[in-house]
């Protein structure tokens, strides 16, 4: 990945900020995109006084504009993009009967739209380097999550999408990985929203035995570079997508069972 431009959303810390640090490490020219202009533009900073290459770009995702500026940005500076990380999310923490419709739309903008906007403006000129979409997404993405409607919609369909790039360009070299974490130590539970839009502002789970954001980045830096198709990076991961489609129902109720037990749970 030496000298390839790779471009990731949600970069102002967490998954985002690991993967940009840990691709500039690999010799990689890499972009910061987040709304938080002044946490990448330091974080840019600290990489180019470690002697990498890297530069920040204001960018809220759900915004067609700032997205078409991004790419236009990165092709002004380096002439190409290589990998475009669409890693920028929120999640959402209510039942769907209780939750405002603007909080679901809300999500979409940012974990859907987001992608989908970058992406559009990136495409001729991955097309072009033969070179890789990654999309960030999560178990949510293959069983409805009960408390989190508008996530696991979200996610549901970034993996149609992406699936259906994949396969749109599959003479063209065009190389589209759906990357599934498992939880991640990170604030995406602190801020997560809920019924009525306002952020949770805690966690309901224990943070400190989750992965880590760097293990996260590493895993995703691998897969681009083999070219993965898919990597679900957990055991539990693993099993939910297998267990989809042997004995859904049973999955469902374990589901339910699992967010129900959460401290504070929408389901109690």
């Amino acid at each position: 990945m030496k000298n390839k431009v790779v471009i990731i959303t949600g970069s102002s810390s967490g998954i985002g900020l690991a993967t940009a640090v840990k691709f500039a490490k690999m010799g990689s020219k890499v972009v910061l995109a987040a709304r938080s202009y002044d946490l990448i533009r330091s974080e840019a900073d600290k990489l180019k006084e470690a002697g990498y290459e890297a530069f920040a770009c204001k960018t809220d995702v759900t915004n067609e504009n700032d997205c078409l500026n991004l790419i236009e940005t990165t092709i002004e500076k380096y002439g190409c993009v290589n990998v475009l990380v669409n890693n920028a999310g929120i999640s959402m923490r209510a039942l769907f009967k209780d939750v405002d419709v603007a909080v679901m739309k809300r999500l979409f903008d940012v974990n859907f739209w987001g992608a989908v906007y970058c992406t559009k403006y990136a495409l001729p000129h991955l097309i072009r380097s033969h070179g890789s979409v990654v999309g960030v997404s999560s178990v949510a993405g293959f069983i409805g999550l009960p408390g989190r409607t508008a996530y696991s919609a979200s996610k549901y369909a970034l993996h149609g999408f992406l699936e259906t790039l994949r396969i749109e360009n599959l003479k063209n070299g065009l190389h589209v990985l759906i990357l599934c974490a498992g939880f991640t130590r990170s604030d995406i539970r602190k801020k997560a929203l809920l019924a009525d839009g306002t952020q949770q502002g805690f966690t309901p789970r224990e943070e400190e035995k989750m992965m880590t954001p760097e293990q996260v980045a590493n895993a995703i830096y691998q897969a681009v570079k083999y070219r993965r198709n898919y990597r679900i990076l957990t055991l539990e991961g693993k099993l939910t997508a297998m267990v989809k489609r042997i004995a859904p129902r049973f999955l469902e109720y374990a589901a339910y069972l699992k967010m129900k037990r959460e401290p504070d749970s929408p389901l109690n």
